[in-house]
């Protein structure tokens, strides 16, 4: 089976790259992960893996420098670049020394595997990959994720969270959560969870025998003070003022 490197200093990009690929698919051991490039260069000498996946712009040992050397020692490694920087410096730096495609963040799974696909052909022209494999990976799909977080809000909205233990849940970025949320429910995830405080909110402030206090407490609100300047952003008054010119 052939063995891949993951080398990236965001936990999350690391994560998403070995849920994303359809390593059973193509014959891959599941991925080793290293966080910058100096232990990415020391697993690349214990472990000698035939395809890397390297983010250029890294602590203590960035991609460019990296690749140079990797490069060098390695020739027969294809190294796949996973990069947050559309750079035309970099790509031609991951060109000169031979890398064999170039993915910008967020990952996308199916340019992910296209990229795997193309690596391991490079290897073995003569390649034939199991397409009923990919079909039994148990990777659940970013599509599937945001779906279960919009069910976590409508049942939770009123709760004191930060959207970003979705991050360290999921382990995919809350810029690329975000970003397929805004795409399927036409709201981010932050305001998502405003629109359904702040509509509830008008519902409470209706009925007199609630305190403002009280109704920022039951929206997940500590501070009294942030609940009424939010409500005021949202509607273009304060909730005394609503609850007055509403009674």
């Amino acid at each position: 089976m052939y063995r891949s490197l993951i080398i990236d200093d965001e936990r999350p990009v690391r994560i998403a790259v070995s849920k994303l690929g359809h390593w059973k698919k193509y014959g891959m051991e599941p991925p080793v992960m290293a966080n910058n490039g100096k232990d990415g260069l020391s697993a690349m000498r214990e472990l000698h893996p035939e395809i890397v996946f390297v983010d250029m712009n890294m602590p203590v040992m960035d991609g460019c420098s990296f690749l140079e050397r990797a490069s060098a020692e390695f020739p027969e490694s294809q190294f796949i670049i996973v990069s947050g920087y559309d750079d035309f410096s970099y790509a031609r730096h991951a060109m000169r020394y031979g890398a064999c495609d170039y993915l910008l963040k967020p990952v996308v799974e199916e340019e992910l595997n296209h990229a795997i696909e193309k690596a391991i052909l490079k290897l073995d022209p003569d390649a034939v990959f199991d397409e009923e494999s990919s079909t039994a990976e148990e990777n659940t799909t970013p599509e599937e994720i945001v779906e279960t977080i919009k069910q976590y809000i409508d049942s939770n909205y009123c709760q004191n969270f930060k959207i970003t233990m979705f991050e360290e849940k999921y382990f995919f970025s809350i810029t690329y959560l975000t970003k397929l949320f805004h795409a399927r429910y036409g709201y981010t995830i932050y305001e998502y969870v405003l629109k359904l405080r702040m509509e509830r909110a008008k519902e409470l402030l209706e009925k007199p025998n609630i305190k403002i206090l009280d109704i920022a407490e039951r929206l997940g609100y500590t501070d009294n003070h942030y609940f009424s300047k939010a409500f005021r952003n949202y509607y273009g008054v304060s909730p005394s003022q609503y609850r007055k010119e509403s009674s």
